[in-house]
């Protein structure tokens, strides 16, 4: 890792903003969601949580989209690994890049569109946990399968850059996934509490 600081300048203003997209995203989604659940203001300014819900995904795609575009300009705009520059490491990027679409796609069917884009906070919950796959593979497929189409990515283009930023990414999901996790589970324990006191 180390190494890698030696062919980045983090002071780069691309770079820069790129660490900050990365760090902006899930921290937008996560102050959003839990303000909703909080106070329903987005369900009652849409007039339903299924339609604030929809809302507030379309918001997440398209910042995710920026975040995507601040990666790769950030990756152009610093120079390739020589010991990257090669065949070998270009087919490996594309195969890691492969299993991370095929983790973010298949999750995304599995939960559905409100399922995907939290919900769960606008009390639109799910009948039962997820289960299948790639679910039965790991927990939260869909931060690590785009954790893992960044870092096939910086492998392609032999970005160090890139791969100091699919660190940041993968911090960042990190991060989200400790404040999620006993969140999401609370709503559904709360859910069950009332189900039994009916």
């Amino acid at each position: 890792m180390a190494r890698l600081f030696g062919y980045v300048d983090v002071t780069d203003s691309g770079f820069i903003v790129a660490v900050l997209s990365i760090a902006f995203n899930p921290l937008f989604w996560n102050v959003v969601a839990r303000w909703e659940h909080r106070t329903r203001a987005l369900s009652r300014a849409f007039g339903s949580p299924r339609a604030a819900c929809y809302c507030l995904g379309t918001v997440i795609l398209m910042l995710n989209c920026v975040r995507s575009h601040c990666f790769t300009e950030a990756m152009k705009s610093q120079p390739k690994l020589e010991g990257l520059d090669c065949h070998w490491a270009y087919y490996l990027g594309l195969a890691i890049l492969a299993v991370g679409t095929l983790f973010v796609i298949s999750s995304f069917l599995a939960l559905g569109f409100t399922g995907t884009f939290l919900g769960d906070y606008f009390g639109i919950l799910m009948e039962a946990k997820v289960t299948s796959f790639p679910f039965s593979i790991l927990d939260n497929p869909m931060y690590w399968g785009s954790t893992a189409v960044y870092l096939g990515w910086s492998l392609m283009h032999a970005s160090p850059a890139g791969l100091l930023l699919t660190a940041v990414v993968a911090i960042s999901y990190t991060i989200a996934m400790l404040y999620e996790g006993p969140f999401t589970e609370e709503i559904y324990r709360q859910k069950q509490k009332g189900m039994k006191n009916k």
